[in-house]
């Protein structure tokens, strides 16, 4: 029998196991000749290849998120022009001397003077809050029986979530009007089964609105729910029920709170884009369907007001990312005091 001391266990630290890791994605990195000459020309500024990895990341969030919203927020300011483009410069030259800076806050101040928009923003938020509580409704469930499901049969149930996304997102919006309109399938099954006499009218309302959010974001909380109780510790459960805990009370008082990070990640996946959305409210929805997505795109395509657009999606921006800043600002302080 081997000596146990005789082959001892390396503990590696956190930070150490980073590094690994960082180090191992410079050499996948190395092998694309855009990275390489970028690694070659950053190196002659002394910065090592950890820098250059973690910059990688950075680089991405800048040139496509920071920098378009940078050209929203300056039109946003601008004045509305009939002309290409249709708003005015933000800069300009005052006797080929100096340049000067024109804010038009009249924009902003639309947003708040005028009903429309801010009726458009709570009705967003309504319709995205309702559907994402009946999505972690329905997705809950199916994401805790493929966690509960044997092993073999739990990659067959993940791309059976993901198999919609196989196809267009329109053409499944599409699909609704099918399934929902007076002769569609929906009235169909209804009356075939003598629940309904008569067809309901189911499209053009705020009911067809919630189910196609609600089908269409689904995958987006059953994924990080499945991830999460996946990972969980079955021993956890099996401890509580040999000290008598009920099932159901165990799920509460167990699964539940474990699930806490899941839920939130998958509301948040739900919920950010359901606020935006265009494309379901607007072939699903009726005239009466109000949604800052609508609004926008009316503002944006159809009175071609590029700078009262772009502050609309500005506001909606802020009004989405300051709640979740926040948030992230009281768990990081709830983590430390813990």
């Amino acid at each position: 029998m081997a000596d146990p001391q005789s082959n001892p266990v390396a503990y590696v630290s956190g930070r150490a196991a980073t590094q690994g890791r960082v180090s191992g994605l410079h050499a996948r990195f190395m092998l694309f000749a855009p990275y390489r000459w970028f690694h070659g020309m950053l190196s002659r500024t002394g910065l090592s290849s950890r820098t250059l990895v973690i910059m990688v990341p950075y680089l991405w969030l800048l040139m496509f998120f920071l920098a378009p919203f940078l050209i929203v927020l300056k039109i946003s300011f601008s004045e509305v022009l009939i002309a290409r483009p249709p708003y005015s410069a933000l800069f300009e030259m005052v006797d080929d001397t100096y340049l000067q800076l024109r804010l038009n806050l009249e924009n902003y101040l639309l947003l708040l003077e005028d009903d429309l928009y801010w009726k458009a923003y709570l009705s967003s938020i309504r319709i995205a809050a309702i559907s994402t509580l009946i999505t972690l409704l329905v997705g809950y469930p199916i994401a805790y029986a493929m966690a509960r499901a044997p092993r073999q049969w739990r990659l067959t149930l993940l791309m059976a979530v993901i198999l919609p996304f196989w196809t267009s997102f329109l053409i499944r919006v599409y699909a609704w009007i099918g399934i929902l309109k007076k002769e569609g399938l929906m009235n169909l099954f209804l009356m075939k089964i003598g629940l309904i006499e008569q067809p309901l009218t189911l499209l053009n309302t705020d009911i067809a609105v919630f189910i196609g959010i609600v089908y269409s974001y689904l995958p987006f909380m059953v994924l990080p729910l499945y991830a999460n109780l996946e990972k969980m510790d079955e021993s956890l459960l099996e401890a509580a029920s040999d000290l008598g805990c009920k099932p159901l009370k165990a799920f509460w008082k167990i699964t539940l709170p474990l699930s806490i990070p899941g839920i939130v990640a998958g509301c948040f996946l739900v919920f950010i884009p359901a606020v935006g959305e265009f494309v379901i409210p607007d072939l699903l929805g009726g005239s009466d369907t109000l949604m800052i997505g609508k609004t926008l795109w009316a503002e944006f395509f159809n009175n071609r007001d590029w700078p009262l657009s772009s502050a609309v999606a500005v506001l909606l921006l802020l009004l989405l990312i300051v709640p979740i800043m926040i948030f992230q600002r009281v768990q990081q302080k709830q983590g430390g005091v813990g």
